[in-house]
């Protein structure tokens, strides 16, 4: 199972889980679980048609999945998932 580790901005769409286990074979995997277990969070990461807002980061073992294979990189029981909306300020 992938570990997922979420920011406290995301906590409160998770019941305030700083980090949790997720068993699936790729990202995109492991998003649609997501949005099963939790809908309102699903709309903060990923649009309508199911692309990764491009303000937040998924970090896969420390790689920016978008340098990888995006949504289709493959997840194992060691990776640790972090995933990480942009902070704007003014």
């Amino acid at each position: 199972m992938a570990r997922v580790l979420l920011p406290s901005a995301l906590r409160p769409y998770v019941n305030g889980a700083k980090e949790f286990d997720i068993d699936a074979p790729t990202l995109r995997h492991a998003l649609d679980t997501l949005r099963d277990q939790s809908p309102a969070l699903e709309r903060r990461l990923r649009d309508e048609r199911g692309t990764l807002r491009r303000y937040v980061n998924f970090y896969i073992d420390g790689n920016e999945c978008r340098t990888l294979d995006g949504v289709d990189t493959p997840l194992t029981a060691t990776t640790e998932l972090m995933i990480i909306p942009a902070v704007a300020g003014g």
